[in-house]
């Protein structure tokens, strides 16, 4: 196996069209439901519950948060619907790969690697190694740079699981607002119990919403920020390996704990590629 043919394995980005295709499953579930039970799928369709519940909610977030982290975990929302790259395997073997070039060369001969690093963790860590950083100081470096790229890929998941916690309540207020309305007409007793009908739609727009859109999303982002926070684990011991300039072998040995695939060494060795062709993928942001 030659280094093209591992580098080779990266994917861009592309649409997880079985999420997509999955994600009304739920709403299409209930509406079925509804319909088996009899009853009109019209029914379900109320824009003044509809108002309360979306309107309430977000006007509940944006008191929570400011409108540039709403914008920003949309966005993070919809990136959540493309599939994964899973490129571990791909920054196992660059790290290997380092970890060769510093045990025969030393660590100035990776300094020429900088220029042609994409990855910003990968590229920050590795400027500290060449430029013989105390371990004790990368460690702790790269540390925060860890911790401060997990709280900003946590935020948008928070978002998400607070509104997860307004939608219901908004429900129910659109609910009691609902039955406000039906109480007004008391001396009418045929319109009592389609009025209290409608009035109950708001609140299975406020639960629905928040089991059926918020709360998946919000576990999907979990789901990126710990495969991001798995990949800079990886880095974190691939850089401390090259500074102390262990046996590669060593290297990729306990690499494979984050990586189902380590190239072996001699796959790595017998490629002889140029060292200006070890990119690291660029971490999405």
């Amino acid at each position: 196996m030659t280094e093209g043919s591992w580098r080779g394995r990266r994917r861009l980005p592309r649409l997880d069209l079985l999420s997509v295709v999955l994600a009304p499953l739920g709403v299409m579930v209930i509406l079925l439901a509804h319909w088996i039970d009899g009853s009109a799928i019209g029914a379900l369709f109320q824009a003044s519950s509809a108002l309360v519940v979306g309107g309430g909610t977000l006007a509940a977030v944006l008191i929570s948060f400011s409108p540039r982290e709403v914008l920003r975990a949309v966005r993070a929302a919809g990136r959540s619907f493309l599939a994964p790259v899973d490129d571990l395997d791909v920054m196992a073997a660059t790290m290997v790969t380092l970890a060769i070039r510093s045990h025969r060369r030393g660590l100035p001969a990776l300094e020429q690697e900088l220029d042609t690093i994409d990855d910003p963790f990968l590229r920050e860590g590795l400027s500290l190694v060449v430029d013989g950083t105390d371990p004790v100081m990368i460690a702790e470096a790269l540390a925060l740079d860890s911790g401060a790229c997990a709280i900003a890929e946590d935020g948008p998941a928070r978002i998400f699981e607070a509104a997860a916690g307004y939608a219901p309540t908004m429900g129910i207020m659109g609910a009691v607002l609902g039955l406000m309305r039906v109480m007004e007409h008391l001396g009418s007793p045929g319109v009592l119990g389609g009025g209290i009908a409608l009035a109950f739609v708001a609140t299975v727009y406020g639960v629905g919403i928040a089991n059926l859109l918020f709360l998946p999303i919000a576990g999907r982002l979990r789901e990126q920020a710990a495969y991001q926070a798995r990949r800079r684990e990886l880095i974190t011991h691939g850089l401390q390996g090259v500074q102390q300039r262990l046996n590669p072998r060593m290297v990729a040995h306990k690499l494979r704990a984050f990586s189902s695939r380590v190239p072996r060494i001699d796959e790595l060795t017998a490629a002889n590629v140029p060292s200006r062709q070890v990119r690291a993928p660029r971490m999405s942001a």
